[in-house]
C-alpha cells in the first residue's frame, strides 16, 4: 500500500472509525461500553420504581454494590460489557424482598406450642424455653438457618429483635443479608441480660460495634409496653435519639394488650406509648393490629410506620389489622413474618398472599389491597418504613443490587399474564432461584454460596434435640 493511502486510512480509521472495516468498528464499540460485574438478560425485570415499570424482555446490569443499569436486554447490551452474564429467559427479576419484622433464631422453636393465643404461647412454651436454652451459640445456630431460609425464598433484609444480636448480626453478614438488628429490652431477667438496665447497655454496645456497617443496621428493641416500666420505654427513645438509629416494637398485637393499656394508663396502647414519650422518628410499629382512628392520627404525626404480619396474626388468633385504613391515613406499611416459630416460616411470597387475601376477606371486597400494593409493601415501602428507602426496595440505577429472580416456568406458574399477580398469589418461596445482596450472589441456581447448607442443617437439628430434651423435663 502506497504511503500516502496507508496514511490516509490511518487517519481516518482514528477519526471515523466506522469506515475502517467491521472489525475495527466491533473494537471502538467495545470500548465505549462500560466494564460491568454481572448482566441479567432476558427476563420479565418488574422494577417497583414509582412507575411500576415492566420490562418484557428487560435486562439489570450490576457494578461493585449498585444497580447501573436497568432496561431492555438490547439497551442493556450496546451499554454494557459484564465479566459475567446471567440468562433470566422463564424468569422474573425483581427487589429482594424486605422482612420487617421476626426474631431470627426462634426458627429453632418453629411448632413449639401450637394453636395457642399469643400469652398462653409466650408464657407456657417460649419464655421457659428461652430462660433454658438461649445461649450465643444458640443463637447463631438458628440465625443461620433463618438466613439458609431466607436466602432460598429470596429475603435480601429482615429485621430482628432478640437476645445475644451481635451473634445475629455476624451470621446475617458472613452469610451476605442485609438486616436491621436490635437487642430485645424486657423488665424481666432474660439470656444476656438480668436487667432492663443490662439489656440497654448491650443494645448501646451493639450500636457502638455495628453502626456504619454495610450490611447490618443497629436499632434499639423495646419488646412492648407489657413487659417494660415508663422509665425504661423513655430510656429507649433516648438511646434512639443519641444514636439516630431505628427503634422497634411491638404495638397493639392482642386485645390483652389494649386491657393492659386501658388498666395501666386509661388509654389505648398507642395512646400509652404516646404519653410515655415513645413515638418518634425512626420508629417502627409491628402488628398494630388493635388501632383506632385516634391511634393512626398519632403514629402518622408522629412518622411511625408499620410492620403487618397477617400469618402470625392468624396463627394465634390475635386479629386483623387494618391496613388499609393505615395506607389511607398517609401511613407507610411494611410487610413481615415474624418469627417462624408462630408463622411458621419465612416465606415473603407467603406472606404477600395472606396480606392480600385477609383484608380481601375482613372487607369483603376482592379489590382492597390489590396486588401492585403488596408487592409495594414487600418491597419499597418495607425499605421505607426502615428508613432504607434511598437504598433499596427496588430495581432503580443507583440504588444497592438486592435483586432476586423467580422460575415462572413450572405448572404452577403456567400461563402467565400478569407477572404482579403472578407474584403474589401464584409464587412460592421454592420458585427463586438467585439471590444477589449488595451486588454479592448469595445463591445461583438454588445453591447457596455463602453457607455450607449441609452444616447449617446439622447444627439446627442438634439444637432441635437440645429443645425437645428441654420442653419435655
Amino acid at each position: 500500500m502506497p504511503a500516502r493511502r496507508f496514511l490516509a486510512f490511518a487517519l481516518a480509521a482514528i477519526l471515523w472509525p466506522g469506515v475502517a472495516g467491521p472489525a475495527t468498528s466491533a473494537q471502538a464499540q467495545a470500548a465505549v461500553r462500560k466494564r460491568v460485574a454481572l448482566v441479567i438478560t432476558n427476563a420479565t425485570v418488574v422494577t417497583v420504581d414509582g412507575a411500576r415499570r415492566i420490562l418484557a424482555p428487560g435486562a439489570v446490569a450490576i457494578d461493585g454494590t449498585d444497580i447501573v443499569g436497568v432496561d431492555t436486554p438490547a439497551a442493556i447490551a450496546a451499554a454494557f460489557q459484564p465479566r459475567q452474564t446471567i440468562d433470566g429467559t422463564g424468569q422474573i427479576v425483581m427487589p429482594g424482598l424486605i422482612n420487617t419484622h421476626g426474631h431470627a433464631p426462634m426458627v429453632l422453636f418453629r411448632g413449639l406450642g401450637s394453636d395457642l393465643n399469643l400469652m398462653d404461647w409466650l408464657q407456657q412454651y417460649i419464655f421457659p424455653a428461652e430462660a433454658k436454652l438461649v445461649t450465643p451459640a444458640f443463637v447463631r445456630t438458628g440465625t443461620q438457618l433463618a438466613a439458609l431460609e431466607m436466602i432460598r425464598s429470596g429475603t435480601t433484609t429482615f429485621t430482628d429483635m432478640y437476645y445475644f444480636e451481635e451473634e445475629v448480626a455476624r451470621a446475617a453478614s458472613e452469610a451476605g443479608l442485609r438486616g436491621v438488628l436490635a437487642e430485645t429490652i424486657v423488665k424481666f431477667p432474660v439470656p444476656g441480660a438480668k436487667t432492663p438496665e443490662e439489656g440497654l447497655a448491650r443494645n448501646e454496645r451493639f450500636i457502638k460495634a455495628w453502626k456504619g456497617n454495610a450490611l447490618i443496621t443497629p436499632a434499639v428493641a423495646p419488646h412492648a409496653l407489657y413487659t417494660l416500666e415508663p422509665a425504661t420505654l423513655k430510656a429507649c427513645r433516648a438511646l434512639a435519639d443519641k444514636y439516630g438509629v431505628p427503634l422497634i416494637i411491638h404495638l397493639a398485637e392482642t386485645r390483652a394488650e389494649v386491657d393492659t393499656a386501658l388498666t395501666l394508663g386509661n388509654a389505648t396502647p398507642t395512646q400509652y406509648l404516646e404519653k410515655v414519650g415513645l413515638w418518634g422518628p425512626r420508629t417502627l410499629a409491628a402488628h398494630g393490629v388493635w388501632v383506632s382512628a385516634e391511634d393512626m392520627t398519632l403514629l402518622k404525626a408522629a412518622g411511625v410506620a408499620v410492620s403487618h404480619n397477617p400469618e402470625s396474626n392468624m396463627k394465634l388468633a390475635s386479629g386483623t389489622a387494618p391496613i388499609v385504613d393505615y395506607q389511607a391515613a398517609g401511613i407507610t406499611v411494611g410487610l413481615g413474618t415474624d418469627g417462624a416459630a408462630s408463622n411458621n416460616d419465612l416465606d415473603m411470597f407467603e406472606a404477600m398472599k395472606f396480606a392480600a387475601f385477609l383484608q380481601k376477606l375482613a372487607r369483603n371486597d376482592p379489590r382492597v389491597l390489590p396486588a401492585p400494593t403488596v408487592l409495594d409493601m414487600a418491597t419499597r415501602d418495607g425499605a421505607a418504613a426502615l428508613g432504607l428507602g434511598a437504598k433499596v426496595g427496588s430495581l432503580e440505577v443507583g440504588k444497592r443490587a438486592d435483586v432476586i429472580m423467580v422460575d415462572v416456568r413450572g405448572p404452577r406458574q403456567t400461563p402467565m399474564y400478569d407477572p404482579v399477580a403472578h407474584l403474589v398469589y401464584s409464587a412460592h418461596g421454592d420458585d427463586v432461584t438467585t439471590t444477589i445482596v449488595d451486588g454479592k450472589v448469595l445463591m445461583r441456581d438454588r445453591k447457596v454460596l455463602t453457607l455450607d447448607e449441609t452444616a447449617v442443617l446439622a447444627a439446627a437439628r442438634a439444637a432441635a434435640d437440645t429443645v425437645r430434651a428441654a420442653v419435655q423435663k
